[in-house]
């Protein structure tokens, strides 16, 4: 399983490498300067210069892409656009780390997390512009991709327990009504799915038990 992990000296990149590099998938990071993950394969390159050459070969790109600027979120779409279009047509399949914001809270998935009244203010901009680039990839037949919600209290320095509850579409709580889950913990859950690749083509979320 050859697997490129882009964004790899990010907090999510330099975790979901880690997991990758411990199960034996052969792992490159893909980053912009010197590399701080574990892989020992490096593209040393910008997301937005990575050519089809550049990917020829993965079998999975994880894109950990993020922004947090007003002025850079639109470049959720724009990036993903980018990744999608080099493996248009192709058998390698996109990951990519996804938001929570997008989740629904109704099964008729007309509501979501960011519409809420407690939703924070601060976060509705970057919530929406993901959202915005998880629709926009949701209309590429072409692409075998995969998004991965993770839970609402998403957090960088958890503890690494292994275990997970895999939902869908829709905002899943555990047994003590908590949408939580670590870095580490979303980390196992994008190599389970970049090795076993039960979900092409859907938005699946994930939280801690």
């Amino acid at each position: 399983m050859k697997i490129a992990v882009i964004c790899a000296n990010g907090k999510a990149g330099k975790l979901i490498v880690q997991e990758a590099v411990a199960r034996g998938a052969d792992t490159t990071a893909v980053v912009r300067g010197e590399n701080r993950s574990a892989a020992t394969k490096v593209i040393k390159k910008d997301l937005f210069d990575l050519t089809a050459a550049d990917l020829e070969g993965f079998d999975v790109v994880i894109d950990a892409f993020g922004a947090w600027t007003p002025e850079t979120l639109p470049l959720h779409s724009t990036s993903l656009k980018h990744l999608c279009n080099l493996i248009s047509g192709k058998d390698t399949r996109l990951l990519v780390v996804g938001g929570a914001g997008s989740l629904y809270v109704n099964p008729e998935h007309t509501v979501q997390v960011m519409d809420g009244a407690d939703f924070p203010e601060m976060f509705k901009p970057l919530a929406s512009n993901m959202g915005k680039a998880l629709d926009e990839l949701r209309a590429r037949t072409d692409v075998k991709w995969t998004y991965i919600s993770p839970a609402g209290d998403f957090q960088a320095d958890g503890i690494r327990k292994g275990q997970y509850i895999l939902g869908g579409e829709e905002l899943t709580l555990n047994s003590r009504g908590e949408s939580v889950i670590s870095y580490a913990d979303y980390a196992v859950a994008m190599v389970d799915e970049a090795l076993n690749g039960n979900h092409i083509q859907q938005r699946i979320s994930v939280v801690a038990e």
